[in-house]
């Protein structure tokens, strides 16, 4: 596979923009205002948030960059569990918060928020974190429920420091050998999402299930990988519930120097954990004796 770098420190690989060069040269995030977290092996910064591949259209590689907008996913994730809009507030500030507002808030539980929330794994030792925990609570600050929210992109596969090195030095988009690992679907992303919304099915307060946000290509080969939508049909959102929320690149909207590409919502699809991981583990085999046809084709003989 060959790719482009297409985001470089959330913008364009194409804006020459001060504001593009500016957050290259002090590799600061400007989604979140810190240091950019994606690194090569040498603990070099990449600023790599979007590869577009060579036959596709480009696909976030970087979990952050669904944060953009002041993590307006989280929002969307609170206003559909809850049905209102209501304030987002750190963990650990959300009960005083309720009790001198006297309003309903949702305590937020994550990384720069308060704090990732462990899951334990079946041994008892280790456990999964969630990557976001939206509890709501009422006016006296009384947990009331709670959702959990997993967020995910794609990891790169090849090398794309050559076209790190033309962006950092030149402004320039070079072609890389970077690809996208789509075996994690199969291998850590369906396996994941599957344990952690049996988990969370068992939680008395957690009555809206787990919504897992991702871009718009990931959700495509999940949904390949599972068999197609119609497979996986929809419900109401419950405690068994995984909400598939799922978001692109606007790119019918103009594309300005200076300015991050907006997301936008391309979908959501809420089924359950249990249709799930009925199509994960119905697995289509291929036809009968495929491994005696390839050896006798790489011995030179002829097929029987």
């Amino acid at each position: 596979m060959a790719g482009t770098i297409w985001e470089f420190f959330a913008y364009r690989s194409e804006d020459n923009s001060l504001a593009a060069a500016n957050a290259a040269k002090t590799e600061i995030c400007p989604i979140i205002n810190e240091k950019c977290e994606k690194s090569f092996n040498d603990g070099t910064t990449s600023g790599v948030c979007t590869i577009k591949p060579i036959t596709s259209s480009p696909v976030i590689c970087c979990p952050i960059r669904l944060y953009a907008d002041k993590y307006q996913i989280l929002k969307d994730v609170a206003t559909k569990a809850f049905g209102e809009q209501l304030d987002l507030i750190p963990g650990r500030e959300a009960v005083a918060h309720a009790q001198n507002s006297g309003k309903s808030c949702i305590a937020v539980f994550g990384k720069r928020w308060g704090g990732e929330l462990r899951l334990p794994q079946k041994s008892g030792s280790g456990g999964y974190f969630v990557d976001w925990v939206l509890a709501k609570l009422n006016h006296t600050g009384t947990l009331e429920e709670f959702v959990a929210v997993e967020v995910q992109t794609i990891d790169t596969t090849g090398n794309y420091r050559n076209g790190f090195h033309a962006l950092k030095n030149n402004r320039q988009v070079e072609k890389t050998s970077a690809g996208l690992n789509w075996e994690n679907v199969s291998k850590r992303i369906l396996p994941q999402l599957i344990y952690k919304g049996q988990v969370l099915q068992r939680e008395e307060l957690c009555r809206k299930g787990l919504f897992f946000v991702c871009p718009k290509p990931v959700f495509e080969r999940i949904m390949a990988r599972l068999g197609g939508q119609t497979v996986l049909a929809k419900y109401a959102l419950q405690p068994a519930s995984i909400t598939f929320l799922v978001y692109e690149h606007d790119l019918s909207s103009s594309l300005i120097n200076s300015e991050l590409v907006p997301l936008k919502e391309a979908k959501t699809h809420s089924t359950t954990v249990y249709k799930v991981q009925e199509a994960f583990n119905n697995v289509t085999l291929p036809e009968e004796n495929i491994y005696k046809n390839a050896i006798i084709k790489a011995l030179g003989l002829n097929p029987p």
